[in-house]
């Protein structure tokens, strides 16, 4: 049956592939001996309870091992037998026919005897190697999972609600997850081996992907995926979520709508993106809007954006284009506002001319743990890149270009808040002087770990209120108070 999609003259592995010898009984060894006539009966039963458990385990490790052969097997015979080119116009519900009927022959070319479910599973597993990415699917396209850790063949830890946990589910071999990083890599135009040891590509849904291969990673390949939201998280969700409050919100849309330049800066995983994605909601359609990155990952909601992405060097080390080449070249295309994903190297001396010379309400993320921390980055990148200027006058152009850092923070608990809103009112002699107007304020631990917690204002006024009510934000006073614990 769907002739059309096999192969004219398939090859055929032997048909003595071997036979699943853990399907059978396993034996335990020889029948225990009597035991003497004193010893209690009690005391006979224990030691064989003890010893079934290993038996059990050991029999359904055997099984999965033998199972994960056999996919394996079958695998090999799916890519010998199916037209991969005629497959691309194929609905699935053919594609799954033909596999099961391929699948089928194959087993029973092999003697192997399965129930409903394994074949049904087995099915699913083969369908996912062909048009997916194997053992990775069910992951991605479990909801609940943020974040998938990929360490060696054998280990895949998942993120479900802030807490890490370790799956059952396994690679075959150190083979096979390089079948698929390789498979991930190559459909964006990238490569990975031992010469170049490290990637950087997202998955066709927009989900971040990182990869390092042996001789760098030691005990089997490391994969990092962090999975791309198909809900877009806006303000008011982030506020349902506790986040931050309704206060904060309506200071930071007066504070992007009014064109302040900002930096979201924080830790791994904290949610800067996600923030950033946020803020951007706050954009007037009308404007035009560039956005930089290593890996695209912003979701604006607006008209009128144009997305850009660096590129690595090819195989000959030629072709690279960096966030800097980007950048430079966004200046030229009259941009209102532009958005550099996250700024680590030297494009922030780029970053930070944009941010001061006519293109205000710009926007970026900086790996930092508190908004000083991100102006020292600031300080120590523009130092890296090479520059010779007085630290005087990098600190004067950093007060002068960037107007608020939002800090966001990933708690112990692995629920993410705004921790902090500071504003950047200018220098005070040498110093870069700030003022925090809104922070998390932590007030102890709940019996099974959970912060509490409440945001509050600092009771500092906005040094930019005349600005925000120029523009037609007059913010009430009150939001700018103090706010007691619940």
């Amino acid at each position: 049956m769907f002739s059309r999609y096999k192969k004219p003259q398939g090859t055929k592995p032997a048909a003595d592939a071997g036979k699943p010898a853990d399907l059978k009984p396993v034996k335990t060894g020889a029948a225990p001996t009597a035991a003497p006539a004193a010893t209690p009966a009690k005391n006979l039963m224990k030691p064989q309870r003890a010893a079934a458990q290993p038996v059990v385990m050991d029999k359904e490790k055997k099984r999965k091992e033998r199972l994960a052969e056999i996919k394996l097997e079958l695998h090999s015979r799916l890519l010998d037998n199916l037209n991969l080119s005629a497959l691309e116009n194929a609905t699935e519900s053919d594609l799954r026919a033909e596999i099961n009927e391929i699948a089928t022959e194959a087993l029973n070319e092999m003697s192997i005897v399965l129930n409903r479910e394994e074949r049904s599973h087995l099915n699913q597993e083969l369908y996912d190697e062909v048009t997916g990415l194997g053992p990775l699917e069910p992951l991605l396209k479990d909801e609940g999972i943020n974040d998938i850790l990929v360490n060696g063949p054998q280990q895949i830890f998942v993120e479900r609600d802030g807490k890490l946990m370790q799956s059952d589910i396994t690679f075959k071999d150190e083979r096979h997850l390089l079948r698929i990083i390789d498979k991930i890599v190559s459909a964006v135009g990238r490569r990975v081996d031992e010469s170049n040891p490290y990637v950087d590509a997202r998955l066709a849904d927009g989900s971040r992907f990182n990869a390092m291969v042996p001789p760098v990673a030691v005990d089997g390949s490391l994969v990092s995926i962090r999975k791309f939201k198909k809900e877009k998280l806006s303000i008011d969700k982030l506020v349902d979520f506790g986040a931050f409050t309704e206060e904060m919100a309506a200071y930071l849309q007066a504070a992007v709508s009014t064109r302040l330049n900002v930096i979201v800066s924080g830790g791994t995983g904290s949610g800067k993106t996600t923030t950033l994605n946020a803020l951007s909601s706050f954009i007037d359609d009308a404007e035009r809007i560039l956005t930089i990155e290593d890996t695209a990952e912003l979701q604006l909601q607006q008209t009128h954006v144009g997305r850009m992405e660096s590129r690595p060097a090819n195989v000959e080390g030629k072709g690279a284009v960096s966030q800097r080449d980007c950048l430079k070249n966004a200046l030229r295309m009259r941009p209102d506002r532009i958005i550099v994903g996250e700024t680590r190297g030297e494009e922030v001396i780029d970053m930070l001319q944009a941010m001061n010379t006519g293109h205000d309400g710009s926007m970026t993320t900086i790996h930092a743990n508190s908004a000083r921390d991100a102006v020292s980055r600031l300080e120590n990148m523009v130092a890296m890149a090479g520059i010779e200027m007085p630290i005087k006058a990098i600190r004067s152009q950093i007060a002068s270009a960037v107007n608020l850092i939002v800090q966001a923070n990933r708690l112990q608990d692995g629920s993410r808040r705004m921790v902090s809103i500071t504003e950047v009112t200018g220098m005070e002699g040498d110093v870069i002087s700030m003022q925090e107007v809104f922070r998390f304020q932590r007030v102890g631990l709940t019996p099974d770990n959970k912060i509490l917690g409440h945001f509050t204002a600092t009771g500092v006024r906005s040094h930019y209120s005349e600005r925000f009510r120029l523009w037609g934000y007059d913010l009430p006073s009150s939001i700018f108070e103090p706010m007691a614990a619940e």
